[in-house]
């Protein structure tokens, strides 16, 4: 009150439209009835020749409220307090969006600290936690939903998966907030994570604004030029080169790992297997590889993935710190084997105890097939799974003079199967074989 006093109710008088308390006592003019007593702030004159005070745009937003017959007495109630309170400015767009922030209408928060997740983790049920939240809340035994109550599936509360496109919507809302829509959205565009189709690739590997190191460390790989998937068995044939219509054939050579991807001879940048545990390895690549690996051309002796110690920065680690079992890429190349598909071959020049690796670069030297597998013990006393490779490609291979390609053979004898376990060889006819018709 301006009177500074705390009267009692009964000589308290509010106004109906702008909900201001008189003091009866200090009222200027003592109103006759009630009924018909009109609020001096509600009643000021109109003044022309000058703009009008917040007073009244004050009341006549809140007398357009009152008149708005589509609202009901509540509505009309909240909106009067949101103007009065300051929450809501008179005369604004109810339409008008506040932001792409306006999307996230506290739905998407996390159920604990009630802000947008951070590094958001979606459950089963579809509310959204902190990562560092959900793991304080599975963290005390509780696998239940802190909202609903639903139970939280023991693999999710084990190893959560961060809702990577949340994150990335979350951020994107950001930069447009902080920025502003419209200069935000070419900047967001750029610095989007988005797939780059084949053809609108360059013909070679390149590296964007992201790459934090500088050559090829970062690169990403060109254009594909063959037209085969990557889970393609065999040769590539002219068919599946549109470009040169010739396909890639044994002795063609290129500089590095990445552009021998381009062209399908062997599709991973730095693992030198690919292939599916459930469905075969389709090609190898012969690179450093393991001290007691064998390379005599026509054939050589393979030596698994894993078994190294690749955490941290010991990611040339070259002693075996664990037993190699057949799963991932070894059961890849073991369903090769039993199988007989045909596996194409590539050898770096980083190959060094090699005599048949090429000078530089990376050459395809044709078509293999995986006669055997087992293990053994290997030199640092940790067990590794062995692959015997021999070539039967119609191709004569690069290191020859040969005009025609290989010839069935016997198969080499290899000592340190003596001492091998868990043995396995093909008994029944192999889906890829020398070609019978080529008269040698």
């Amino acid at each position: 009150m301006v009177c500074k006093q705390n009267p009692p109710n009964t000589e308290i008088l509010p106004c109906r439209t702008c909900t201001t308390s008189w003091h009866i006592p200090c009222l200027p003019i003592l109103p006759t009835t009630f009924l018909d007593w009109d609020c001096p702030d509600c009643c000021l004159p109109q003044q022309n020749n000058h703009d009008p005070p917040l007073a009244e745009n004050l009341i006549s937003s809140i007398q357009a409220i009152q008149s708005d017959i589509s609202l009901t007495e509540i509505e009309k109630a909240i909106k009067c307090q949101k103007l009065v309170g300051g929450s809501s400015k008179p005369h604004s767009d109810d339409n008008k969006s506040n932001g792409v922030l306006d999307i996230f209408d506290g739905t998407l928060n996390c159920s604990f600290c009630m802000q947008l997740p951070e590094r958001p983790i979606t459950t089963p049920c579809g509310h959204n936690f902190c990562l560092r939240c959900f793991e304080k809340w599975i963290g005390k035994g509780k696998h239940v939903c802190a909202k609903c109550r639903s139970t939280i599936p023991s693999k999710i509360a084990s190893h959560p998966r961060i809702n990577s496109q949340l994150a990335i919507a979350i951020r994107l809302a950001k930069l447009a907030r902080s920025e502003g829509i419209r200069e935000n959205i070419n900047t967001a565009t750029k610095n989007a994570h988005c797939f780059m189709h084949n053809d609108n690739r360059p013909n070679t590997a390149f590296t964007t604004e992201r790459a934090k190191k500088a050559g090829k460390a970062n690169a990403c790989c060109g254009k594909i030029f063959v037209t085969i998937p990557s889970d393609h068995f065999g040769p590539i044939l002219a068919e599946n080169d549109p470009i040169r219509n010739r396909g890639v054939v044994v002795g063609d050579t290129w500089s590095d790992r990445m552009e021998c991807r381009q062209w399908g001879a062997h599709f991973p940048h730095v693992a030198g297997i690919a292939g599916q545990s459930n469905h075969g390895s389709q090609s190898v690549a012969l690179s450093g590889g393991y001290i007691d690996d064998e390379d005599h051309g026509e054939w050589f002796l393979y030596t698994g993935s894993g078994g190294r110690d690749l955490s941290g920065n010991k990611r040339i680690n070259k002693q075996h710190s664990f037993d190699q079992i057949f799963d991932y890429m070894n059961e890849a190349l073991r369903i090769s084997c039993l199988k007989g598909y045909p596996v194409r071959v590539v050898r770096s020049h980083k190959a060094k105890c090699s005599f048949y690796a090429p000078e530089v670069g990376v050459r395809y030297d044709g078509i293999y097939r995986i006669e055997k597998c087992w293990r053994k013990n290997g030199i640092h006393g940790h067990k590794v799974c062995r692959y015997l490779f021999v070539r039967c490609d119609n191709e004569p291979a690069p290191w020859t003079s040969d005009l025609y390609g290989d010839r069935p053979r016997p198969l080499p004898k290899i000592k340190e199967l003596k001492n091998a376990f868990d043995i396995t060889e093909r008994k029944g006819v192999p889906s890829w074989d020398y070609d019978v018709r080529v008269v040698y």
